[in-house]
C-alpha cells in the first residue's frame, strides 16, 4: 500500500500557525496525504510551544508533532509532554527528561507510522548520542509501527548526512530540521530512505529564520540583547512529501513543497504567543 506523508518544517509563530490553519486541509486533500508531521518547536512566540497552541496543530490537521532545543522553553509543555500520545521531544536527551522520543499515529487507510526524533551535537548544547538512542529505539518500533520517520534537528549538513546514510533502509525518512533554510538536495538513498538535508521553515521569509532583521543585524553588530520578534512578511508553508510502500518500508518517491500565504492579516491571528524572547538566541 502506498502511504503519502507530509513533514513540515518549523512553525514559526503567529505566522506559521495561521498559514497552517489557512492552507494545511487544502494541501491535505490535494496531495492525498496520509499522516502529517510538523516540527512545532518555534510555534509559540517563536521560541517553544504551549499546550494550546499544541491543540491547535492538531485541529488544523497536524497528526504527529516533534520538538527541538527548544523543546522546555515554555514550562507549561511539560504535562502535555507526559500525557500526549502524538508529541515528542528529541529522544537522546537525558532519559531522565520529561515526555517520549517517539510517537504513533494510525493512518486512514491502517498501516500505522512512527516519528522518532533527535537532536544533533555539532553546534548545538550538550546531547547524549543520537546513534546510540536510535539503535535503542528502532527494535522498540518493529512490531508497533509499519513506517518509521525520523527528524534529525541539527545544525551541521555534515551531521544530517551521515545520520541518513546510517539509517538508510532502516527507517522510511530521515529530515533534517532547525536551520529554517530549505535545502534542494532531496533524494532517496539506495537502500529506501528518503532524505532531505533540511526541510525550511513554515513562517515568514522576509527575516532572518522567521525573525524581524533590524534587531537581528543590531545584535550581530553590537553584540548586546534584542528583542528577537517574529516577523509577518512572505509568509510560506516549507514541507516534503514522501512516498512510501508500507510492505516494503522503504520510499519510492520524495518532493519539497512551497505554499505562499495570498495574504498576512495580523488581526485575525491567535493571540497565545506570549512575550517575546530578548536573547540573541534562535
Amino acid at each position: 500500500m502506498k502511504l503519502k506523508i507530509l513533514c513540515i518544517g518549523d512553525v514559526v509563530g503567529r505566522p506559521g500557525r495561521r498559514i497552517l490553519a489557512d492552507k494545511l486541509n487544502l494541501l491535505v486533500r490535494e496531495h492525498d496525504i496520509d499522516c502529517v508531521i510538523a516540527n512545532a518547536e518555534n510555534a509559540a512566540g517563536g521560541s517553544g510551544l504551549t499546550p494550546q497552541i499544541h491543540d491547535k496543530l492538531l485541529r488544523y490537521g497536524v497528526n504527529l508533532v516533534t520538538l527541538g532545543d527548544h523543546t522546555y522553553r515554555k514550562k507549561e509543555i511539560v504535562q502535555t509532554l507526559e500525557t500526549a500520545d502524538n508529541i515528542v521531544r528529541p529522544a537522546n536527551l537525558s532519559e531522565h527528561s520529561a515526555g517520549k522520543g517517539w510517537a504513533i499515529y494510525k493512518t486512514g487507510k491502517g498501516p500505522s507510522v512512527a516519528v522518532v526524533a533527535l537532536i544533533g551535537r555539532i553546534f548545538m548544547k550538550p546531547a547524549d548520542c543520537p546513534y546510540t538512542a536510535i539503535d535503542k529505539i528502532l527494535p522498540q518500533l518493529q512490531q508497533k509501527a509499519d513506517i518509521v520517520v525520523v527528524d534529525f534537528h541539527a545544525e551541521a549538513t555534515s551531521e544530517k548526512i551521515a545520520m541518513a546514510y546510517y539509517l538508510d533502509g532502516k527507517v522510511s525518512c530521515v529530515f533534517g530540521t532547525h536551520t529554517h533554510v530549505v535545502t534542494a538536495d532531496e533524494r532517496i538513498f539506495p537502500k529506501g530512505t528518503a532524505f532531505i538535508t533540511d526541510v525550511g521553515m513554515t513562517g515568514p521569509h522576509d527575516s532572518v529564520l522567521g525573525r524581524g532583521a533590524e534587531n537581528v543585524i543590531k545584535a550581530f553588530r553590537t553584540q548586546m540583547p534584542f528583542s528577537f520578534e517574529v516577523a509577518t512578511g512572505d509568509v510560506r508553508i516549507n514541507a516534503v512529501v514522501v512516498t512510501v510502500d508500507s510492505n516494503t518500508k522503504q520510499a519510492e518517491h520524495i518532493e519539497r513543497i512551497c505554499i505562499k500565504q495570498d495574504y498576512a492579516d495580523s488581526a485575525g491571528y491567535d493571540s497565545d504567543d506570549g512575550k517575546p524572547e530578548y536573547f540573541n538566541n534562535f
